[in-house]
Order: C-alpha cells, then sequence, then structure tokens
C-alpha cells in the first residue's frame, strides 16, 4: 500500500492524549533536562525518557493514580519526581474512579458523502449475506484427524497446483543440495477454479479428553466458520469416539442454516473400511465442492454488508495514538453507511468498561457486557489469574506498562458509534452497528472468534509486528509506527505512522484505509498475510482437560 499523504507540520517531542491526564508520551527519544511545553507549562525532565514512554507532568506520591486518555491506568507505589517516566517499578495497575456513566444518546457522525452508493465486489449467499472472499473448507471435529485434514491439504494443494510454500521448498532444495532445476511448469497458468480464493484446512487441539462446554463451544465456532458468508460449503472428518460429536456439529449447523443451504459433507473414519477409502471419499467431497464454489461469481454489494472485526497484537506505546484510533474512525464511517464492527479481546477492555456501557444502546446490553465481563474476570481469578498479567514483556518494553493503560489505547479500535449487542464467545452477530465480543486477548485466538462471528474482514493493529492472519477472512495489518511497516513491509499492509510525525490527521487516513478495505472486500486488493499464506486458527480453550 502507497501513501503518498505528507505535511510541513513539525514533530512534536511529546503529547497530552487528554485534557485530563497527567502524563505526557513521549513521541521520540527525549534527553534528561529537555524542557517540554505543556499547555505553556515548562516542564524540565528529570531523566531521560524512551519514545513511546509515558512520563509525569508533576511529583506523584505513593496511592496518586496515572491517568491516560483521561481514564485511569495506573496506582503510583513508589514516589515519582516531576518529569520521570512511569515505570513497572513505579506504577501498578488500577481502574479506580472508573465509574458507569450515563447513556449516551448521541454521538458525533463522520462525514460520509464520499463513500454513499459505493460498493465492493461480494459473494451472495443463498441466505442474503455476502462474502468479501470464496472458500471451500475442510475441518476436523477432533484433534484425532488433524494428521488426515494435512494429508488431503497436501494432495489437494499439489493436484490443483497451488502449493503456497513452493519457494520455499526450492529453497530449501538449493541450500541442501545445490540444485538449481526448477520444477516442472504447469501446462496453463489458467487457474482450475477462477471464482475460488482457495480450499482452507483447519486443524485444532480440542473436540475430546475436555469439558463438554468445550467440546460445545468447538463445534459453535466450527459451525460459525462452515456457515460463513467467505464459505461455499464444507468437508468435515470425524473420527467417531470423541465428545464433539458429528450430530453436535449438524445442531450448530442447523442454528445457523435452518434451511440447510450450505452444502456439508461428514466423514467419520471409524466407520470407514480403511484410511486410504476415508482420503478417496474425502478428496471426492472437495474436488466437487470446488465445483459448487466456483459457480458462484462476484457481484457489487452495498458496504452495509461489510462486517468488520477489529484486532491487535503485538501493540506498543503508539498503538493508542495512531492504528487504533485510525482502525475506530475507519468503524464509525462504516456504522455511519449502514455496515457492522465487531470490537472483541474483553482482558483489554478492562478499565474503560465505564465508557463502554455509556455507549450501550439500552440497559439489557449495558448489562450483559457487565455480567460478561465479570463471569471473565471470576473465571481468570479461579485460575489464579488477573486481567492486570496481561501486557507482554514486549508491550511493557515499548511502552504499555498497565492492562489499564493496554486497555484503554485498545478500546480505541471501536470508535465512537453507539454499541448495539454484545456477543458471548461464538455467538454470531446478528445486529447491524458496533458489536462487543467476549474473547481472550490472544492475538489468534480473538482474531479466530471475530471471524467466527461473522466477521468478513479484518483490521489488526501492531506496533512490534506480527504475522497473525485467518483461513477465510483477510486481514489487514496496521502499523503504529513506519519503522516497524518499513522493516516488516512483507507483513504490513498499512502504514499509521504519519499520525504520529503530525504528517496527517486520523480523519484524511480513515478515508483511505476504508477505500482499502473496499478493495480488500472485493478481490482487488491480496492483503500480506493471504500472500504468506498465514493462517491462523486457534479455538478458545476454556475448561480444564479431562
Amino acid at each position: 500500500m502507497t501513501q503518498t499523504i505528507a505535511s510541513d507540520k513539525p514533530q512534536q517531542p511529546s503529547l497530552r492524549v487528554h485534557a485530563h491526564d497527567n502524563v505526557r508520551v513521549a513521541l521520540r527519544d527525549l534527553p534528561e533536562g529537555m524542557e517540554i511545553d505543556d499547555n505553556g507549562h515548562r516542564l524540565r525532565l528529570s531523566e531521560a525518557v524512551q519514545h513511546k514512554h509515558k512520563f509525569t507532568l508533576q511529583a506523584m506520591q505513593p496511592d496518586d493514580l496515572i491517568v491516560m486518555y483521561g481514564v485511569t491506568v495506573g496506582r503510583v507505589v513508589q514516589p515519582i519526581a516531576a518529569g520521570a517516566a512511569i515505570t513497572t517499578s513505579n506504577v501498578e495497575h488500577s481502574t479506580a474512579n472508573a465509574t458507569p456513566q450515563g447513556h449516551r444518546k448521541h454521538w458525533d457522525v463522520p462525514d460520509v458523502s464520499a463513500f454513499i452508493g459505493q460498493t465492493f465486489n461480494g459473494y451472495y449467499r443463498s441466505d442474503g449475506r455476502v462474502g468479501t472472499a470464496n472458500h471451500w473448507l475442510v475441518v476436523p471435529l477432533v484433534f484425532c484427524e488433524n494428521r488426515n485434514i494435512e494429508v488431503l491439504r497436501q494432495c489437494v494443494e499439489d493436484a490443483i497446483g497451488d502449493d503456497p510454500y513452493r519457494d520455499y521448498k526450492r529453497m530449501a532444495r538449493q541450500m541442501l543440495h545445490g540444485e538449481t532445476q526448477e520444477p516442472p511448469a504447469p501446462t496453463s497458468n489458467a487457474p482450475l477454479f477462477p471464482n475460488v480464493d482457495g480450499v482452507r484446512f483447519l486443524t485444532h487441539t480440542l473436540g475430546c479428553g475436555g469439558t463438554d462446554d468445550d467440546a460445545q463451544a468447538l463445534c459453535q465456532l466450527l459451525a460459525g466458520y462452515i456457515c460463513h458468508p467467505n464459505v461455499a460449503g464444507a468437508t468435515v472428518l470425524s473420527l467417531g469416539c470423541q465428545k464433539a460429536q458429528i450430530e453436535m456439529l449438524k445442531a450448530a449447523v442447523a442454528k445457523r442454516d435452518p434451511e440447510g443451504l450450505r452444502p456439508v459433507h461428514y466423514f467419520e473414519q471409524q466407520a470407514t473400511d480403511t484410511e486410504p477409502e476415508l482420503i478417496r471419499q474425502s478428496l471426492g467431497s472437495i474436488f466437487e465442492g470446488l465445483k459448487v464454489a466456483n459457480a458462484i461469481e462476484r457481484h457489487p454489494a452495498p458496504l452495509s454488508e461489510l462486517t468488520i472485526g477489529v484486532e491487535c497484537g503485538g501493540s506498543d506505546g503508539f498503538s493508542g495514538l495512531s492504528a487504533n484510533p485510525l482502525v475506530g474512525a475507519v468503524i464509525d464511517r462504516l456504522a455511519a453507511l449502514g455496515g457492522s464492527g465487531i470490537l472483541s479481546e474483553f482482558p483489554e477492555l478492562c478499565g474503560v468498561e465505564h465508557e463502554l456501557l455509556a455507549r450501550c444502546h439500552d440497559e439489557d446490553t449495558a448489562s450483559r457486557f457487565q455480567q460478561l465481563m465479570e463471569a471473565y474476570q471470576r473465571h481468570a481469578a479461579s485460575a489464579g489469574a488477573h486481567f492486570s498479567m496481561n501486557p507482554s514483556p514486549g508491550n511493557i518494553r515499548d511502552g504499555l506498562i498497565t492492562d489499564a493503560m493496554k486497555s484503554a489505547g485498545a478500546a480505541k479500535k471501536g470508535g465512537d458509534s453507539p454499541i448495539v449487542d454484545v456477543l458471548d464467545y461464538t455467538d454470531p452477530q446478528v445486529r447491524k452497528g458496533l458489536n462487543l465480543l467476549c474473547s481472550p486477548g490472544n492475538d489468534v485466538e480473538s482474531t479466530t472468534a471475530l471471524v467466527g462471528s461473522g466477521a468478513n474482514l479484518v483490521m489488526f493493529t501492531t506496533g512490534l509486528g506480527t504475522p497473525t492472519g485467518n483461513p477465510i477472512a483477510p486481514v489487514l495489518k496496521l502499523s503504529s509506527n513506519s519503522e516497524l511497516a518499513r522493516r516488516m513491509h512483507d507483513v504490513i499492509d498499512f502504514d499509521a505512522g504519519p499520525i504520529i510525525r503530525g504528517e496527517a490527521d486520523i480523519a484524511e487516513l480513515a478515508d483511505e484505509l476504508l477505500r482499502l478495505c473496499i478493495d480488500t472486500a472485493s478481490g482487488r486488493y491480496r492483503t500480506k498475510a493471504m500472500r504468506l499464506s498465514q493462517l491462523d486458527f486457534i479455538p478458545w480453550k476454556r475448561g480444564v482437560s479431562l
């Protein structure tokens, strides 16, 4: 993605994000003794402060509260001099004073006049939903079938000439044997199934040896993928004796597809004479499914048929200043156009619950969010954990000192529009507008959940760099800073760094990013994750192994 927006605006050395904040963010490395202008007040740094980290605006004592984004993000545990950096040694996680607010009835709707009447080219399904891609899906009901799924993957890729790792295999042969001979060229450059974006093979570690709830949740998640608008149909492999039974999956599929419009073929190994016969039958199902999928073509669809899931991973101290609010601005635009967004990662909403409660469109929605959040916290406590454990060493190293600080920035991905619904894990999205989804902060588990609930496109922000993708939904990767966009250019699709440098504002980049979403949904832009065949799928295991 080439971005040409530039400006003569000088970059400021630091930023106070909200008028009520008592810290500023270093936008570049700041030396000890440097004078900082904080709204007319001159402050001298008492120590050097690394870029992305925060420093205090006045001397602080134990039990004082750290405020950023206008909310409490920490509690002081050691005295901090004015102009000193906050660290894990002098500040701990706190969400004190995060009290519920009255429900907001209005929001500032962005100008979307430039997008009125615009469409994307999508795949219409029999149930009326529209996909941004067209896949045939192959899934196991239990981990015992993962090996057979891999056999099918290699056979299908070889048969249709679609091996995503061909270049790496050639590299390995050359490294070991010094071979330079190219493999035989395909007889034709034309794809066998031009309207199909690929066969996707899922594997996982669940299906047996766990709780009944985990088996049910797996079936609900797989049903969400099988009935997803980006999927034409599916081939399912079962062992036979596992806890997640075929009938459970059929019931979950029927709940989402009551008229049985989606073709799904089930195969059980323990009811098949031999493994070769299982493979033969499964291959036949896949190849017939490809013919069915190939009969569907892209057609113009309104932007209201887009559901964009928003995710962050490998976040840094700039994520909440650039990439996350940029994504939120796109979600606001989409909501104004009648489309939908899904904001997940409940551990990374800790500390801003009061702001989200204020945005819920009615009391029932607010109550459901509060109940799911409290249940998740109790579940974590029963395992001896707490949301404060969420930040990773990389997060902390790059300026996200507490979970509340990380959450305050992560929640910016949800923009400012009203929250129309709150979903538990695996619940399908049914209401247009912004939805909240209960999922863990784990990048891949949460992205997996977003797509399972109906996101047909994902925007994923990162400050440190992560290759995360998804098997059936395009994942656009946004960098919070330009250094990352340059260093990991093969992974990053869009650079939000100009916001940090003062070269572009969020509104102008949001329009550009929404246009990229439309191109991606139309198949005109292929995401970096898809080019790398980064197809991550990890279900959330809530229960214990038995």
